[in-house]
């Protein structure tokens, strides 16, 4: 191997190359959904006015701040090389298992064995929890990523259903309500929250020792190893972080909907990966920015917004979710001179 390669391998991110003209290619490249985004918008205008108006533009910002620490997540999980399919089913379980530890008896399948306050806590512990199981199998083990987290996306899809008994969880306590109900200056927390998280893992990503060692990680793993990043921990690190990041999203809709169902988060996954792709994210590991991924995330649910004002049925939204999938690759393909991997 080259001097050359090994610094390809190991470098920073596109945005810390050493060529001024590569620095602004990749600077631009985060920007190539903002054109985009802003010709969908003023179509959604003409289409219907409704559009821009300020209680139809927070509706998008915060169904799209649940989904959307899903798709932080996962991004943060592919840029090191691996892939959790499991997130979207701890999007559901970790709200699940809180709201059955908590809801009184009778309500639902409430055991009513732990007080309202612990909801937060529990959440993210269960989160935490799972993300360490998938650690264990997949860095200590090292099966294959992708089997164990589908593996365990239907072992945590499978453990709701059983706790809930098929049925949705109601009345759920206000520590688990505020995230998702609560409005500060008009926008609600979740919002704050989710930029608050996506900008954090902007900076972690673009500008941090560790966001380096994840492009590493996720180029060359075995360079990596050689070049003194500790590849097992910083693995273990992504997959308990990710974990975390959707059993609060799933908290976020659970207080906004006031409710746990049996299937929250089922088909996630299908838009987490629409996003991530379409924003630009490798599922080879080792390429992409978090704010490629919010871009993408944001395209979607603007564009599902648009539909749904246009009076367009929803089965026909999530055909045109894979269109747009299809179509970034192939846009991709003639920007780049390579497909999207």
């Amino acid at each position: 191997m080259t001097s050359e390669t090994t610094t390809d391998r190991l470098g920073p991110p596109p945005v810390a190359a050493t060529s001024p003209r590569r620095l602004q290619l990749a600077r631009l490249r985060d920007l190539a959904l903002v054109p985009a985004i802003a010709a969908i918008a003023v179509v959604g205008y003409l289409v219907n006015p409704v559009f821009l108006s300020s209680q139809n533009l927070v509706n998008i910002l915060q169904t799209m701040a649940e989904i959307g620490l899903l798709v932080l997540a996962q991004t943060l999980v592919l840029v090191a090389g691996k892939m959790d399919l499991s997130l979207e089913s701890t999007f559901g379980l970790a709200p699940g298992l809180a709201a059955w530890l908590i809801v009184e008896p009778g309500v639902t399948h409430g055991l009513g064995a732990v007080p309202g306050w612990a909801g937060v806590p529990i959440t993210l512990a269960v989160g935490a929890v799972i993300g360490l199981i998938n650690g264990l199998l997949i860095v200590r083990f090292r099966l294959h990523g992708f089997v164990v987290t589908l593996g365990m996306l239907i072992v945590l899809r499978g453990l709701l259903t059983g706790i809930s008994g098929g049925q949705t969880f109601f009345g759920l306590p206000t520590s688990m309500l505020y995230l998702g109900s609560t409005v500060w200056l008009g926008v609600p927390v979740s919002v704050y929250v989710c930029f608050a998280l996506f900008g954090l893992g902007i900076v972690a990503l673009g500008y941090t020792r560790v966001g380096r060692s994840l492009y590493a990680i996720g180029g060359n793993v075995d360079a990596a190893r050689a070049a003194g990043i500790r590849t097992d921990r910083v693995l273990w690190a992504v997959l308990v972080i990710a974990s975390m990041l959707a059993a609060l999203g799933g908290l976020m809709l659970s207080g906004r909907l006031a409710s746990v169902a049996a299937a929250q988060g089922n088909g996630a996954i299908f838009t987490v990966f629409a996003a991530a792709v379409i924003g630009g994210v490798s599922l080879n590991g080792g390429k992409g920015t978090v704010f490629g991924a919010f871009t993408g995330i944001l395209l979607l649910y603007v564009i599902q917004n648009v539909l749904t004002l246009a009076g367009v049925p929803a089965q026909w939204i999530a055909a045109l979710n894979g269109a747009i999938i299809l179509c970034a690759l192939i846009i991709s393909r003639i920007t780049s001179g390579r497909a999207q991997e």
